[in-house]
């Protein structure tokens, strides 16, 4: 049976979402993105030179048939937020979009009233909209209430690799909204993303837990399977949590 994500109007088998940014080379990211088994990569709209053609342009190394996500990295205001995703429309990429609309510098920590503000009028011009924002189970209901397809709440903050800071605040959200929730950001390594599946997330997008990896390519293989294995445990059920030992062969009936 196909355990499919969806998002909107969109299907997905792969439930661990890439990006483009930081590799050191544009065959390492291909080969990376390959290994992944994603389906969906995100791109910021902001830094693409939109001038490069053949092999010096970013979207002539995305693999065949990847969906692209533009982003709109780099914003501080709702209103450039909105001018980029048009711009991105323009361009003729999607209107499937990840919302960022940061509000401090040092933390890269999203700005959450002016990323609801622009997610209304984005959602009102017909984009499908995943918004970045903070592990608070508030802003996440408000932005499904601005009618975002799904709301991608951070592990930690972006770039940092620290993995999951906050699973309470992320099992609080799930339980709260009905739209998809994908982490996004923090996630440093294979463990971090079979965490977030095991929680129940619906998925997870990373950049830099593979990227800046000694070895991009194995990493996001292992991030692959990562995401796998936790969505696995969280469809089987753990065991539940005990205080005390419980052996492993039940004592009754044992001879004497």
């Amino acid at each position: 049976m196909r355990d499919e994500l969806r998002i909107g109007p969109h299907a997905f088998t792969s439930r661990l979402f890439t990006g483009t940014g930081k590799y050191r080379d544009f065959p390492t990211m291909k080969a990376a993105l390959e290994a992944s088994g994603s389906q969906v990569v995100t791109v910021a709209v902001r830094r693409l030179d939109l001038e490069a053609t053949g092999e010096a342009s970013l979207l002539r190394w995305i693999p065949e048939g990847m969906k692209l996500l533009p982003n709109t990295a780099g914003c501080y205001t709702a209103d450039d937020a909105v001018r980029t995703c048009r711009l991105a429309r323009e361009l003729g990429m999607t209107e499937f979009v990840k919302l960022e609309v940061l509000g401090d510098q040092k933390t890269l920590y999203p700005d959450v009233e002016e990323t609801v503000k622009a997610a209304r009028v984005l959602v009102k011009e017909g984009f499908c909209v995943l918004p970045y924002t903070t592990d608070d189970l508030i802003t996440a209901r408000k932005l499904e209430d601005a009618g975002c397809a799904a709301v991608m709440p951070l592990g930690a903050p972006i770039g940092s690799g620290l993995g999951i800071q906050n699973p309470h605040a992320l099992r609080m959200i799930l339980e709260t909204v009905k739209v998809p929730v994908l982490v996004d950001a923090g996630v440093g390594t294979a463990s971090d993303v079979a965490v977030a599946m095991e929680l129940g997330c619906h998925g997870v997008l990373l950049n830099t837990g593979i990227a800046a990896a000694a070895d991009p390519v194995q990493m996001a293989h292992a991030m692959r399977l990562g995401c796998e294995a936790g969505r696995s445990a969280f469809l089987a059920g753990r065991m539940p949590k005990k205080a005390y030992a419980a052996a492993s062969s039940p004592t009754e009936g044992l001879i004497r």
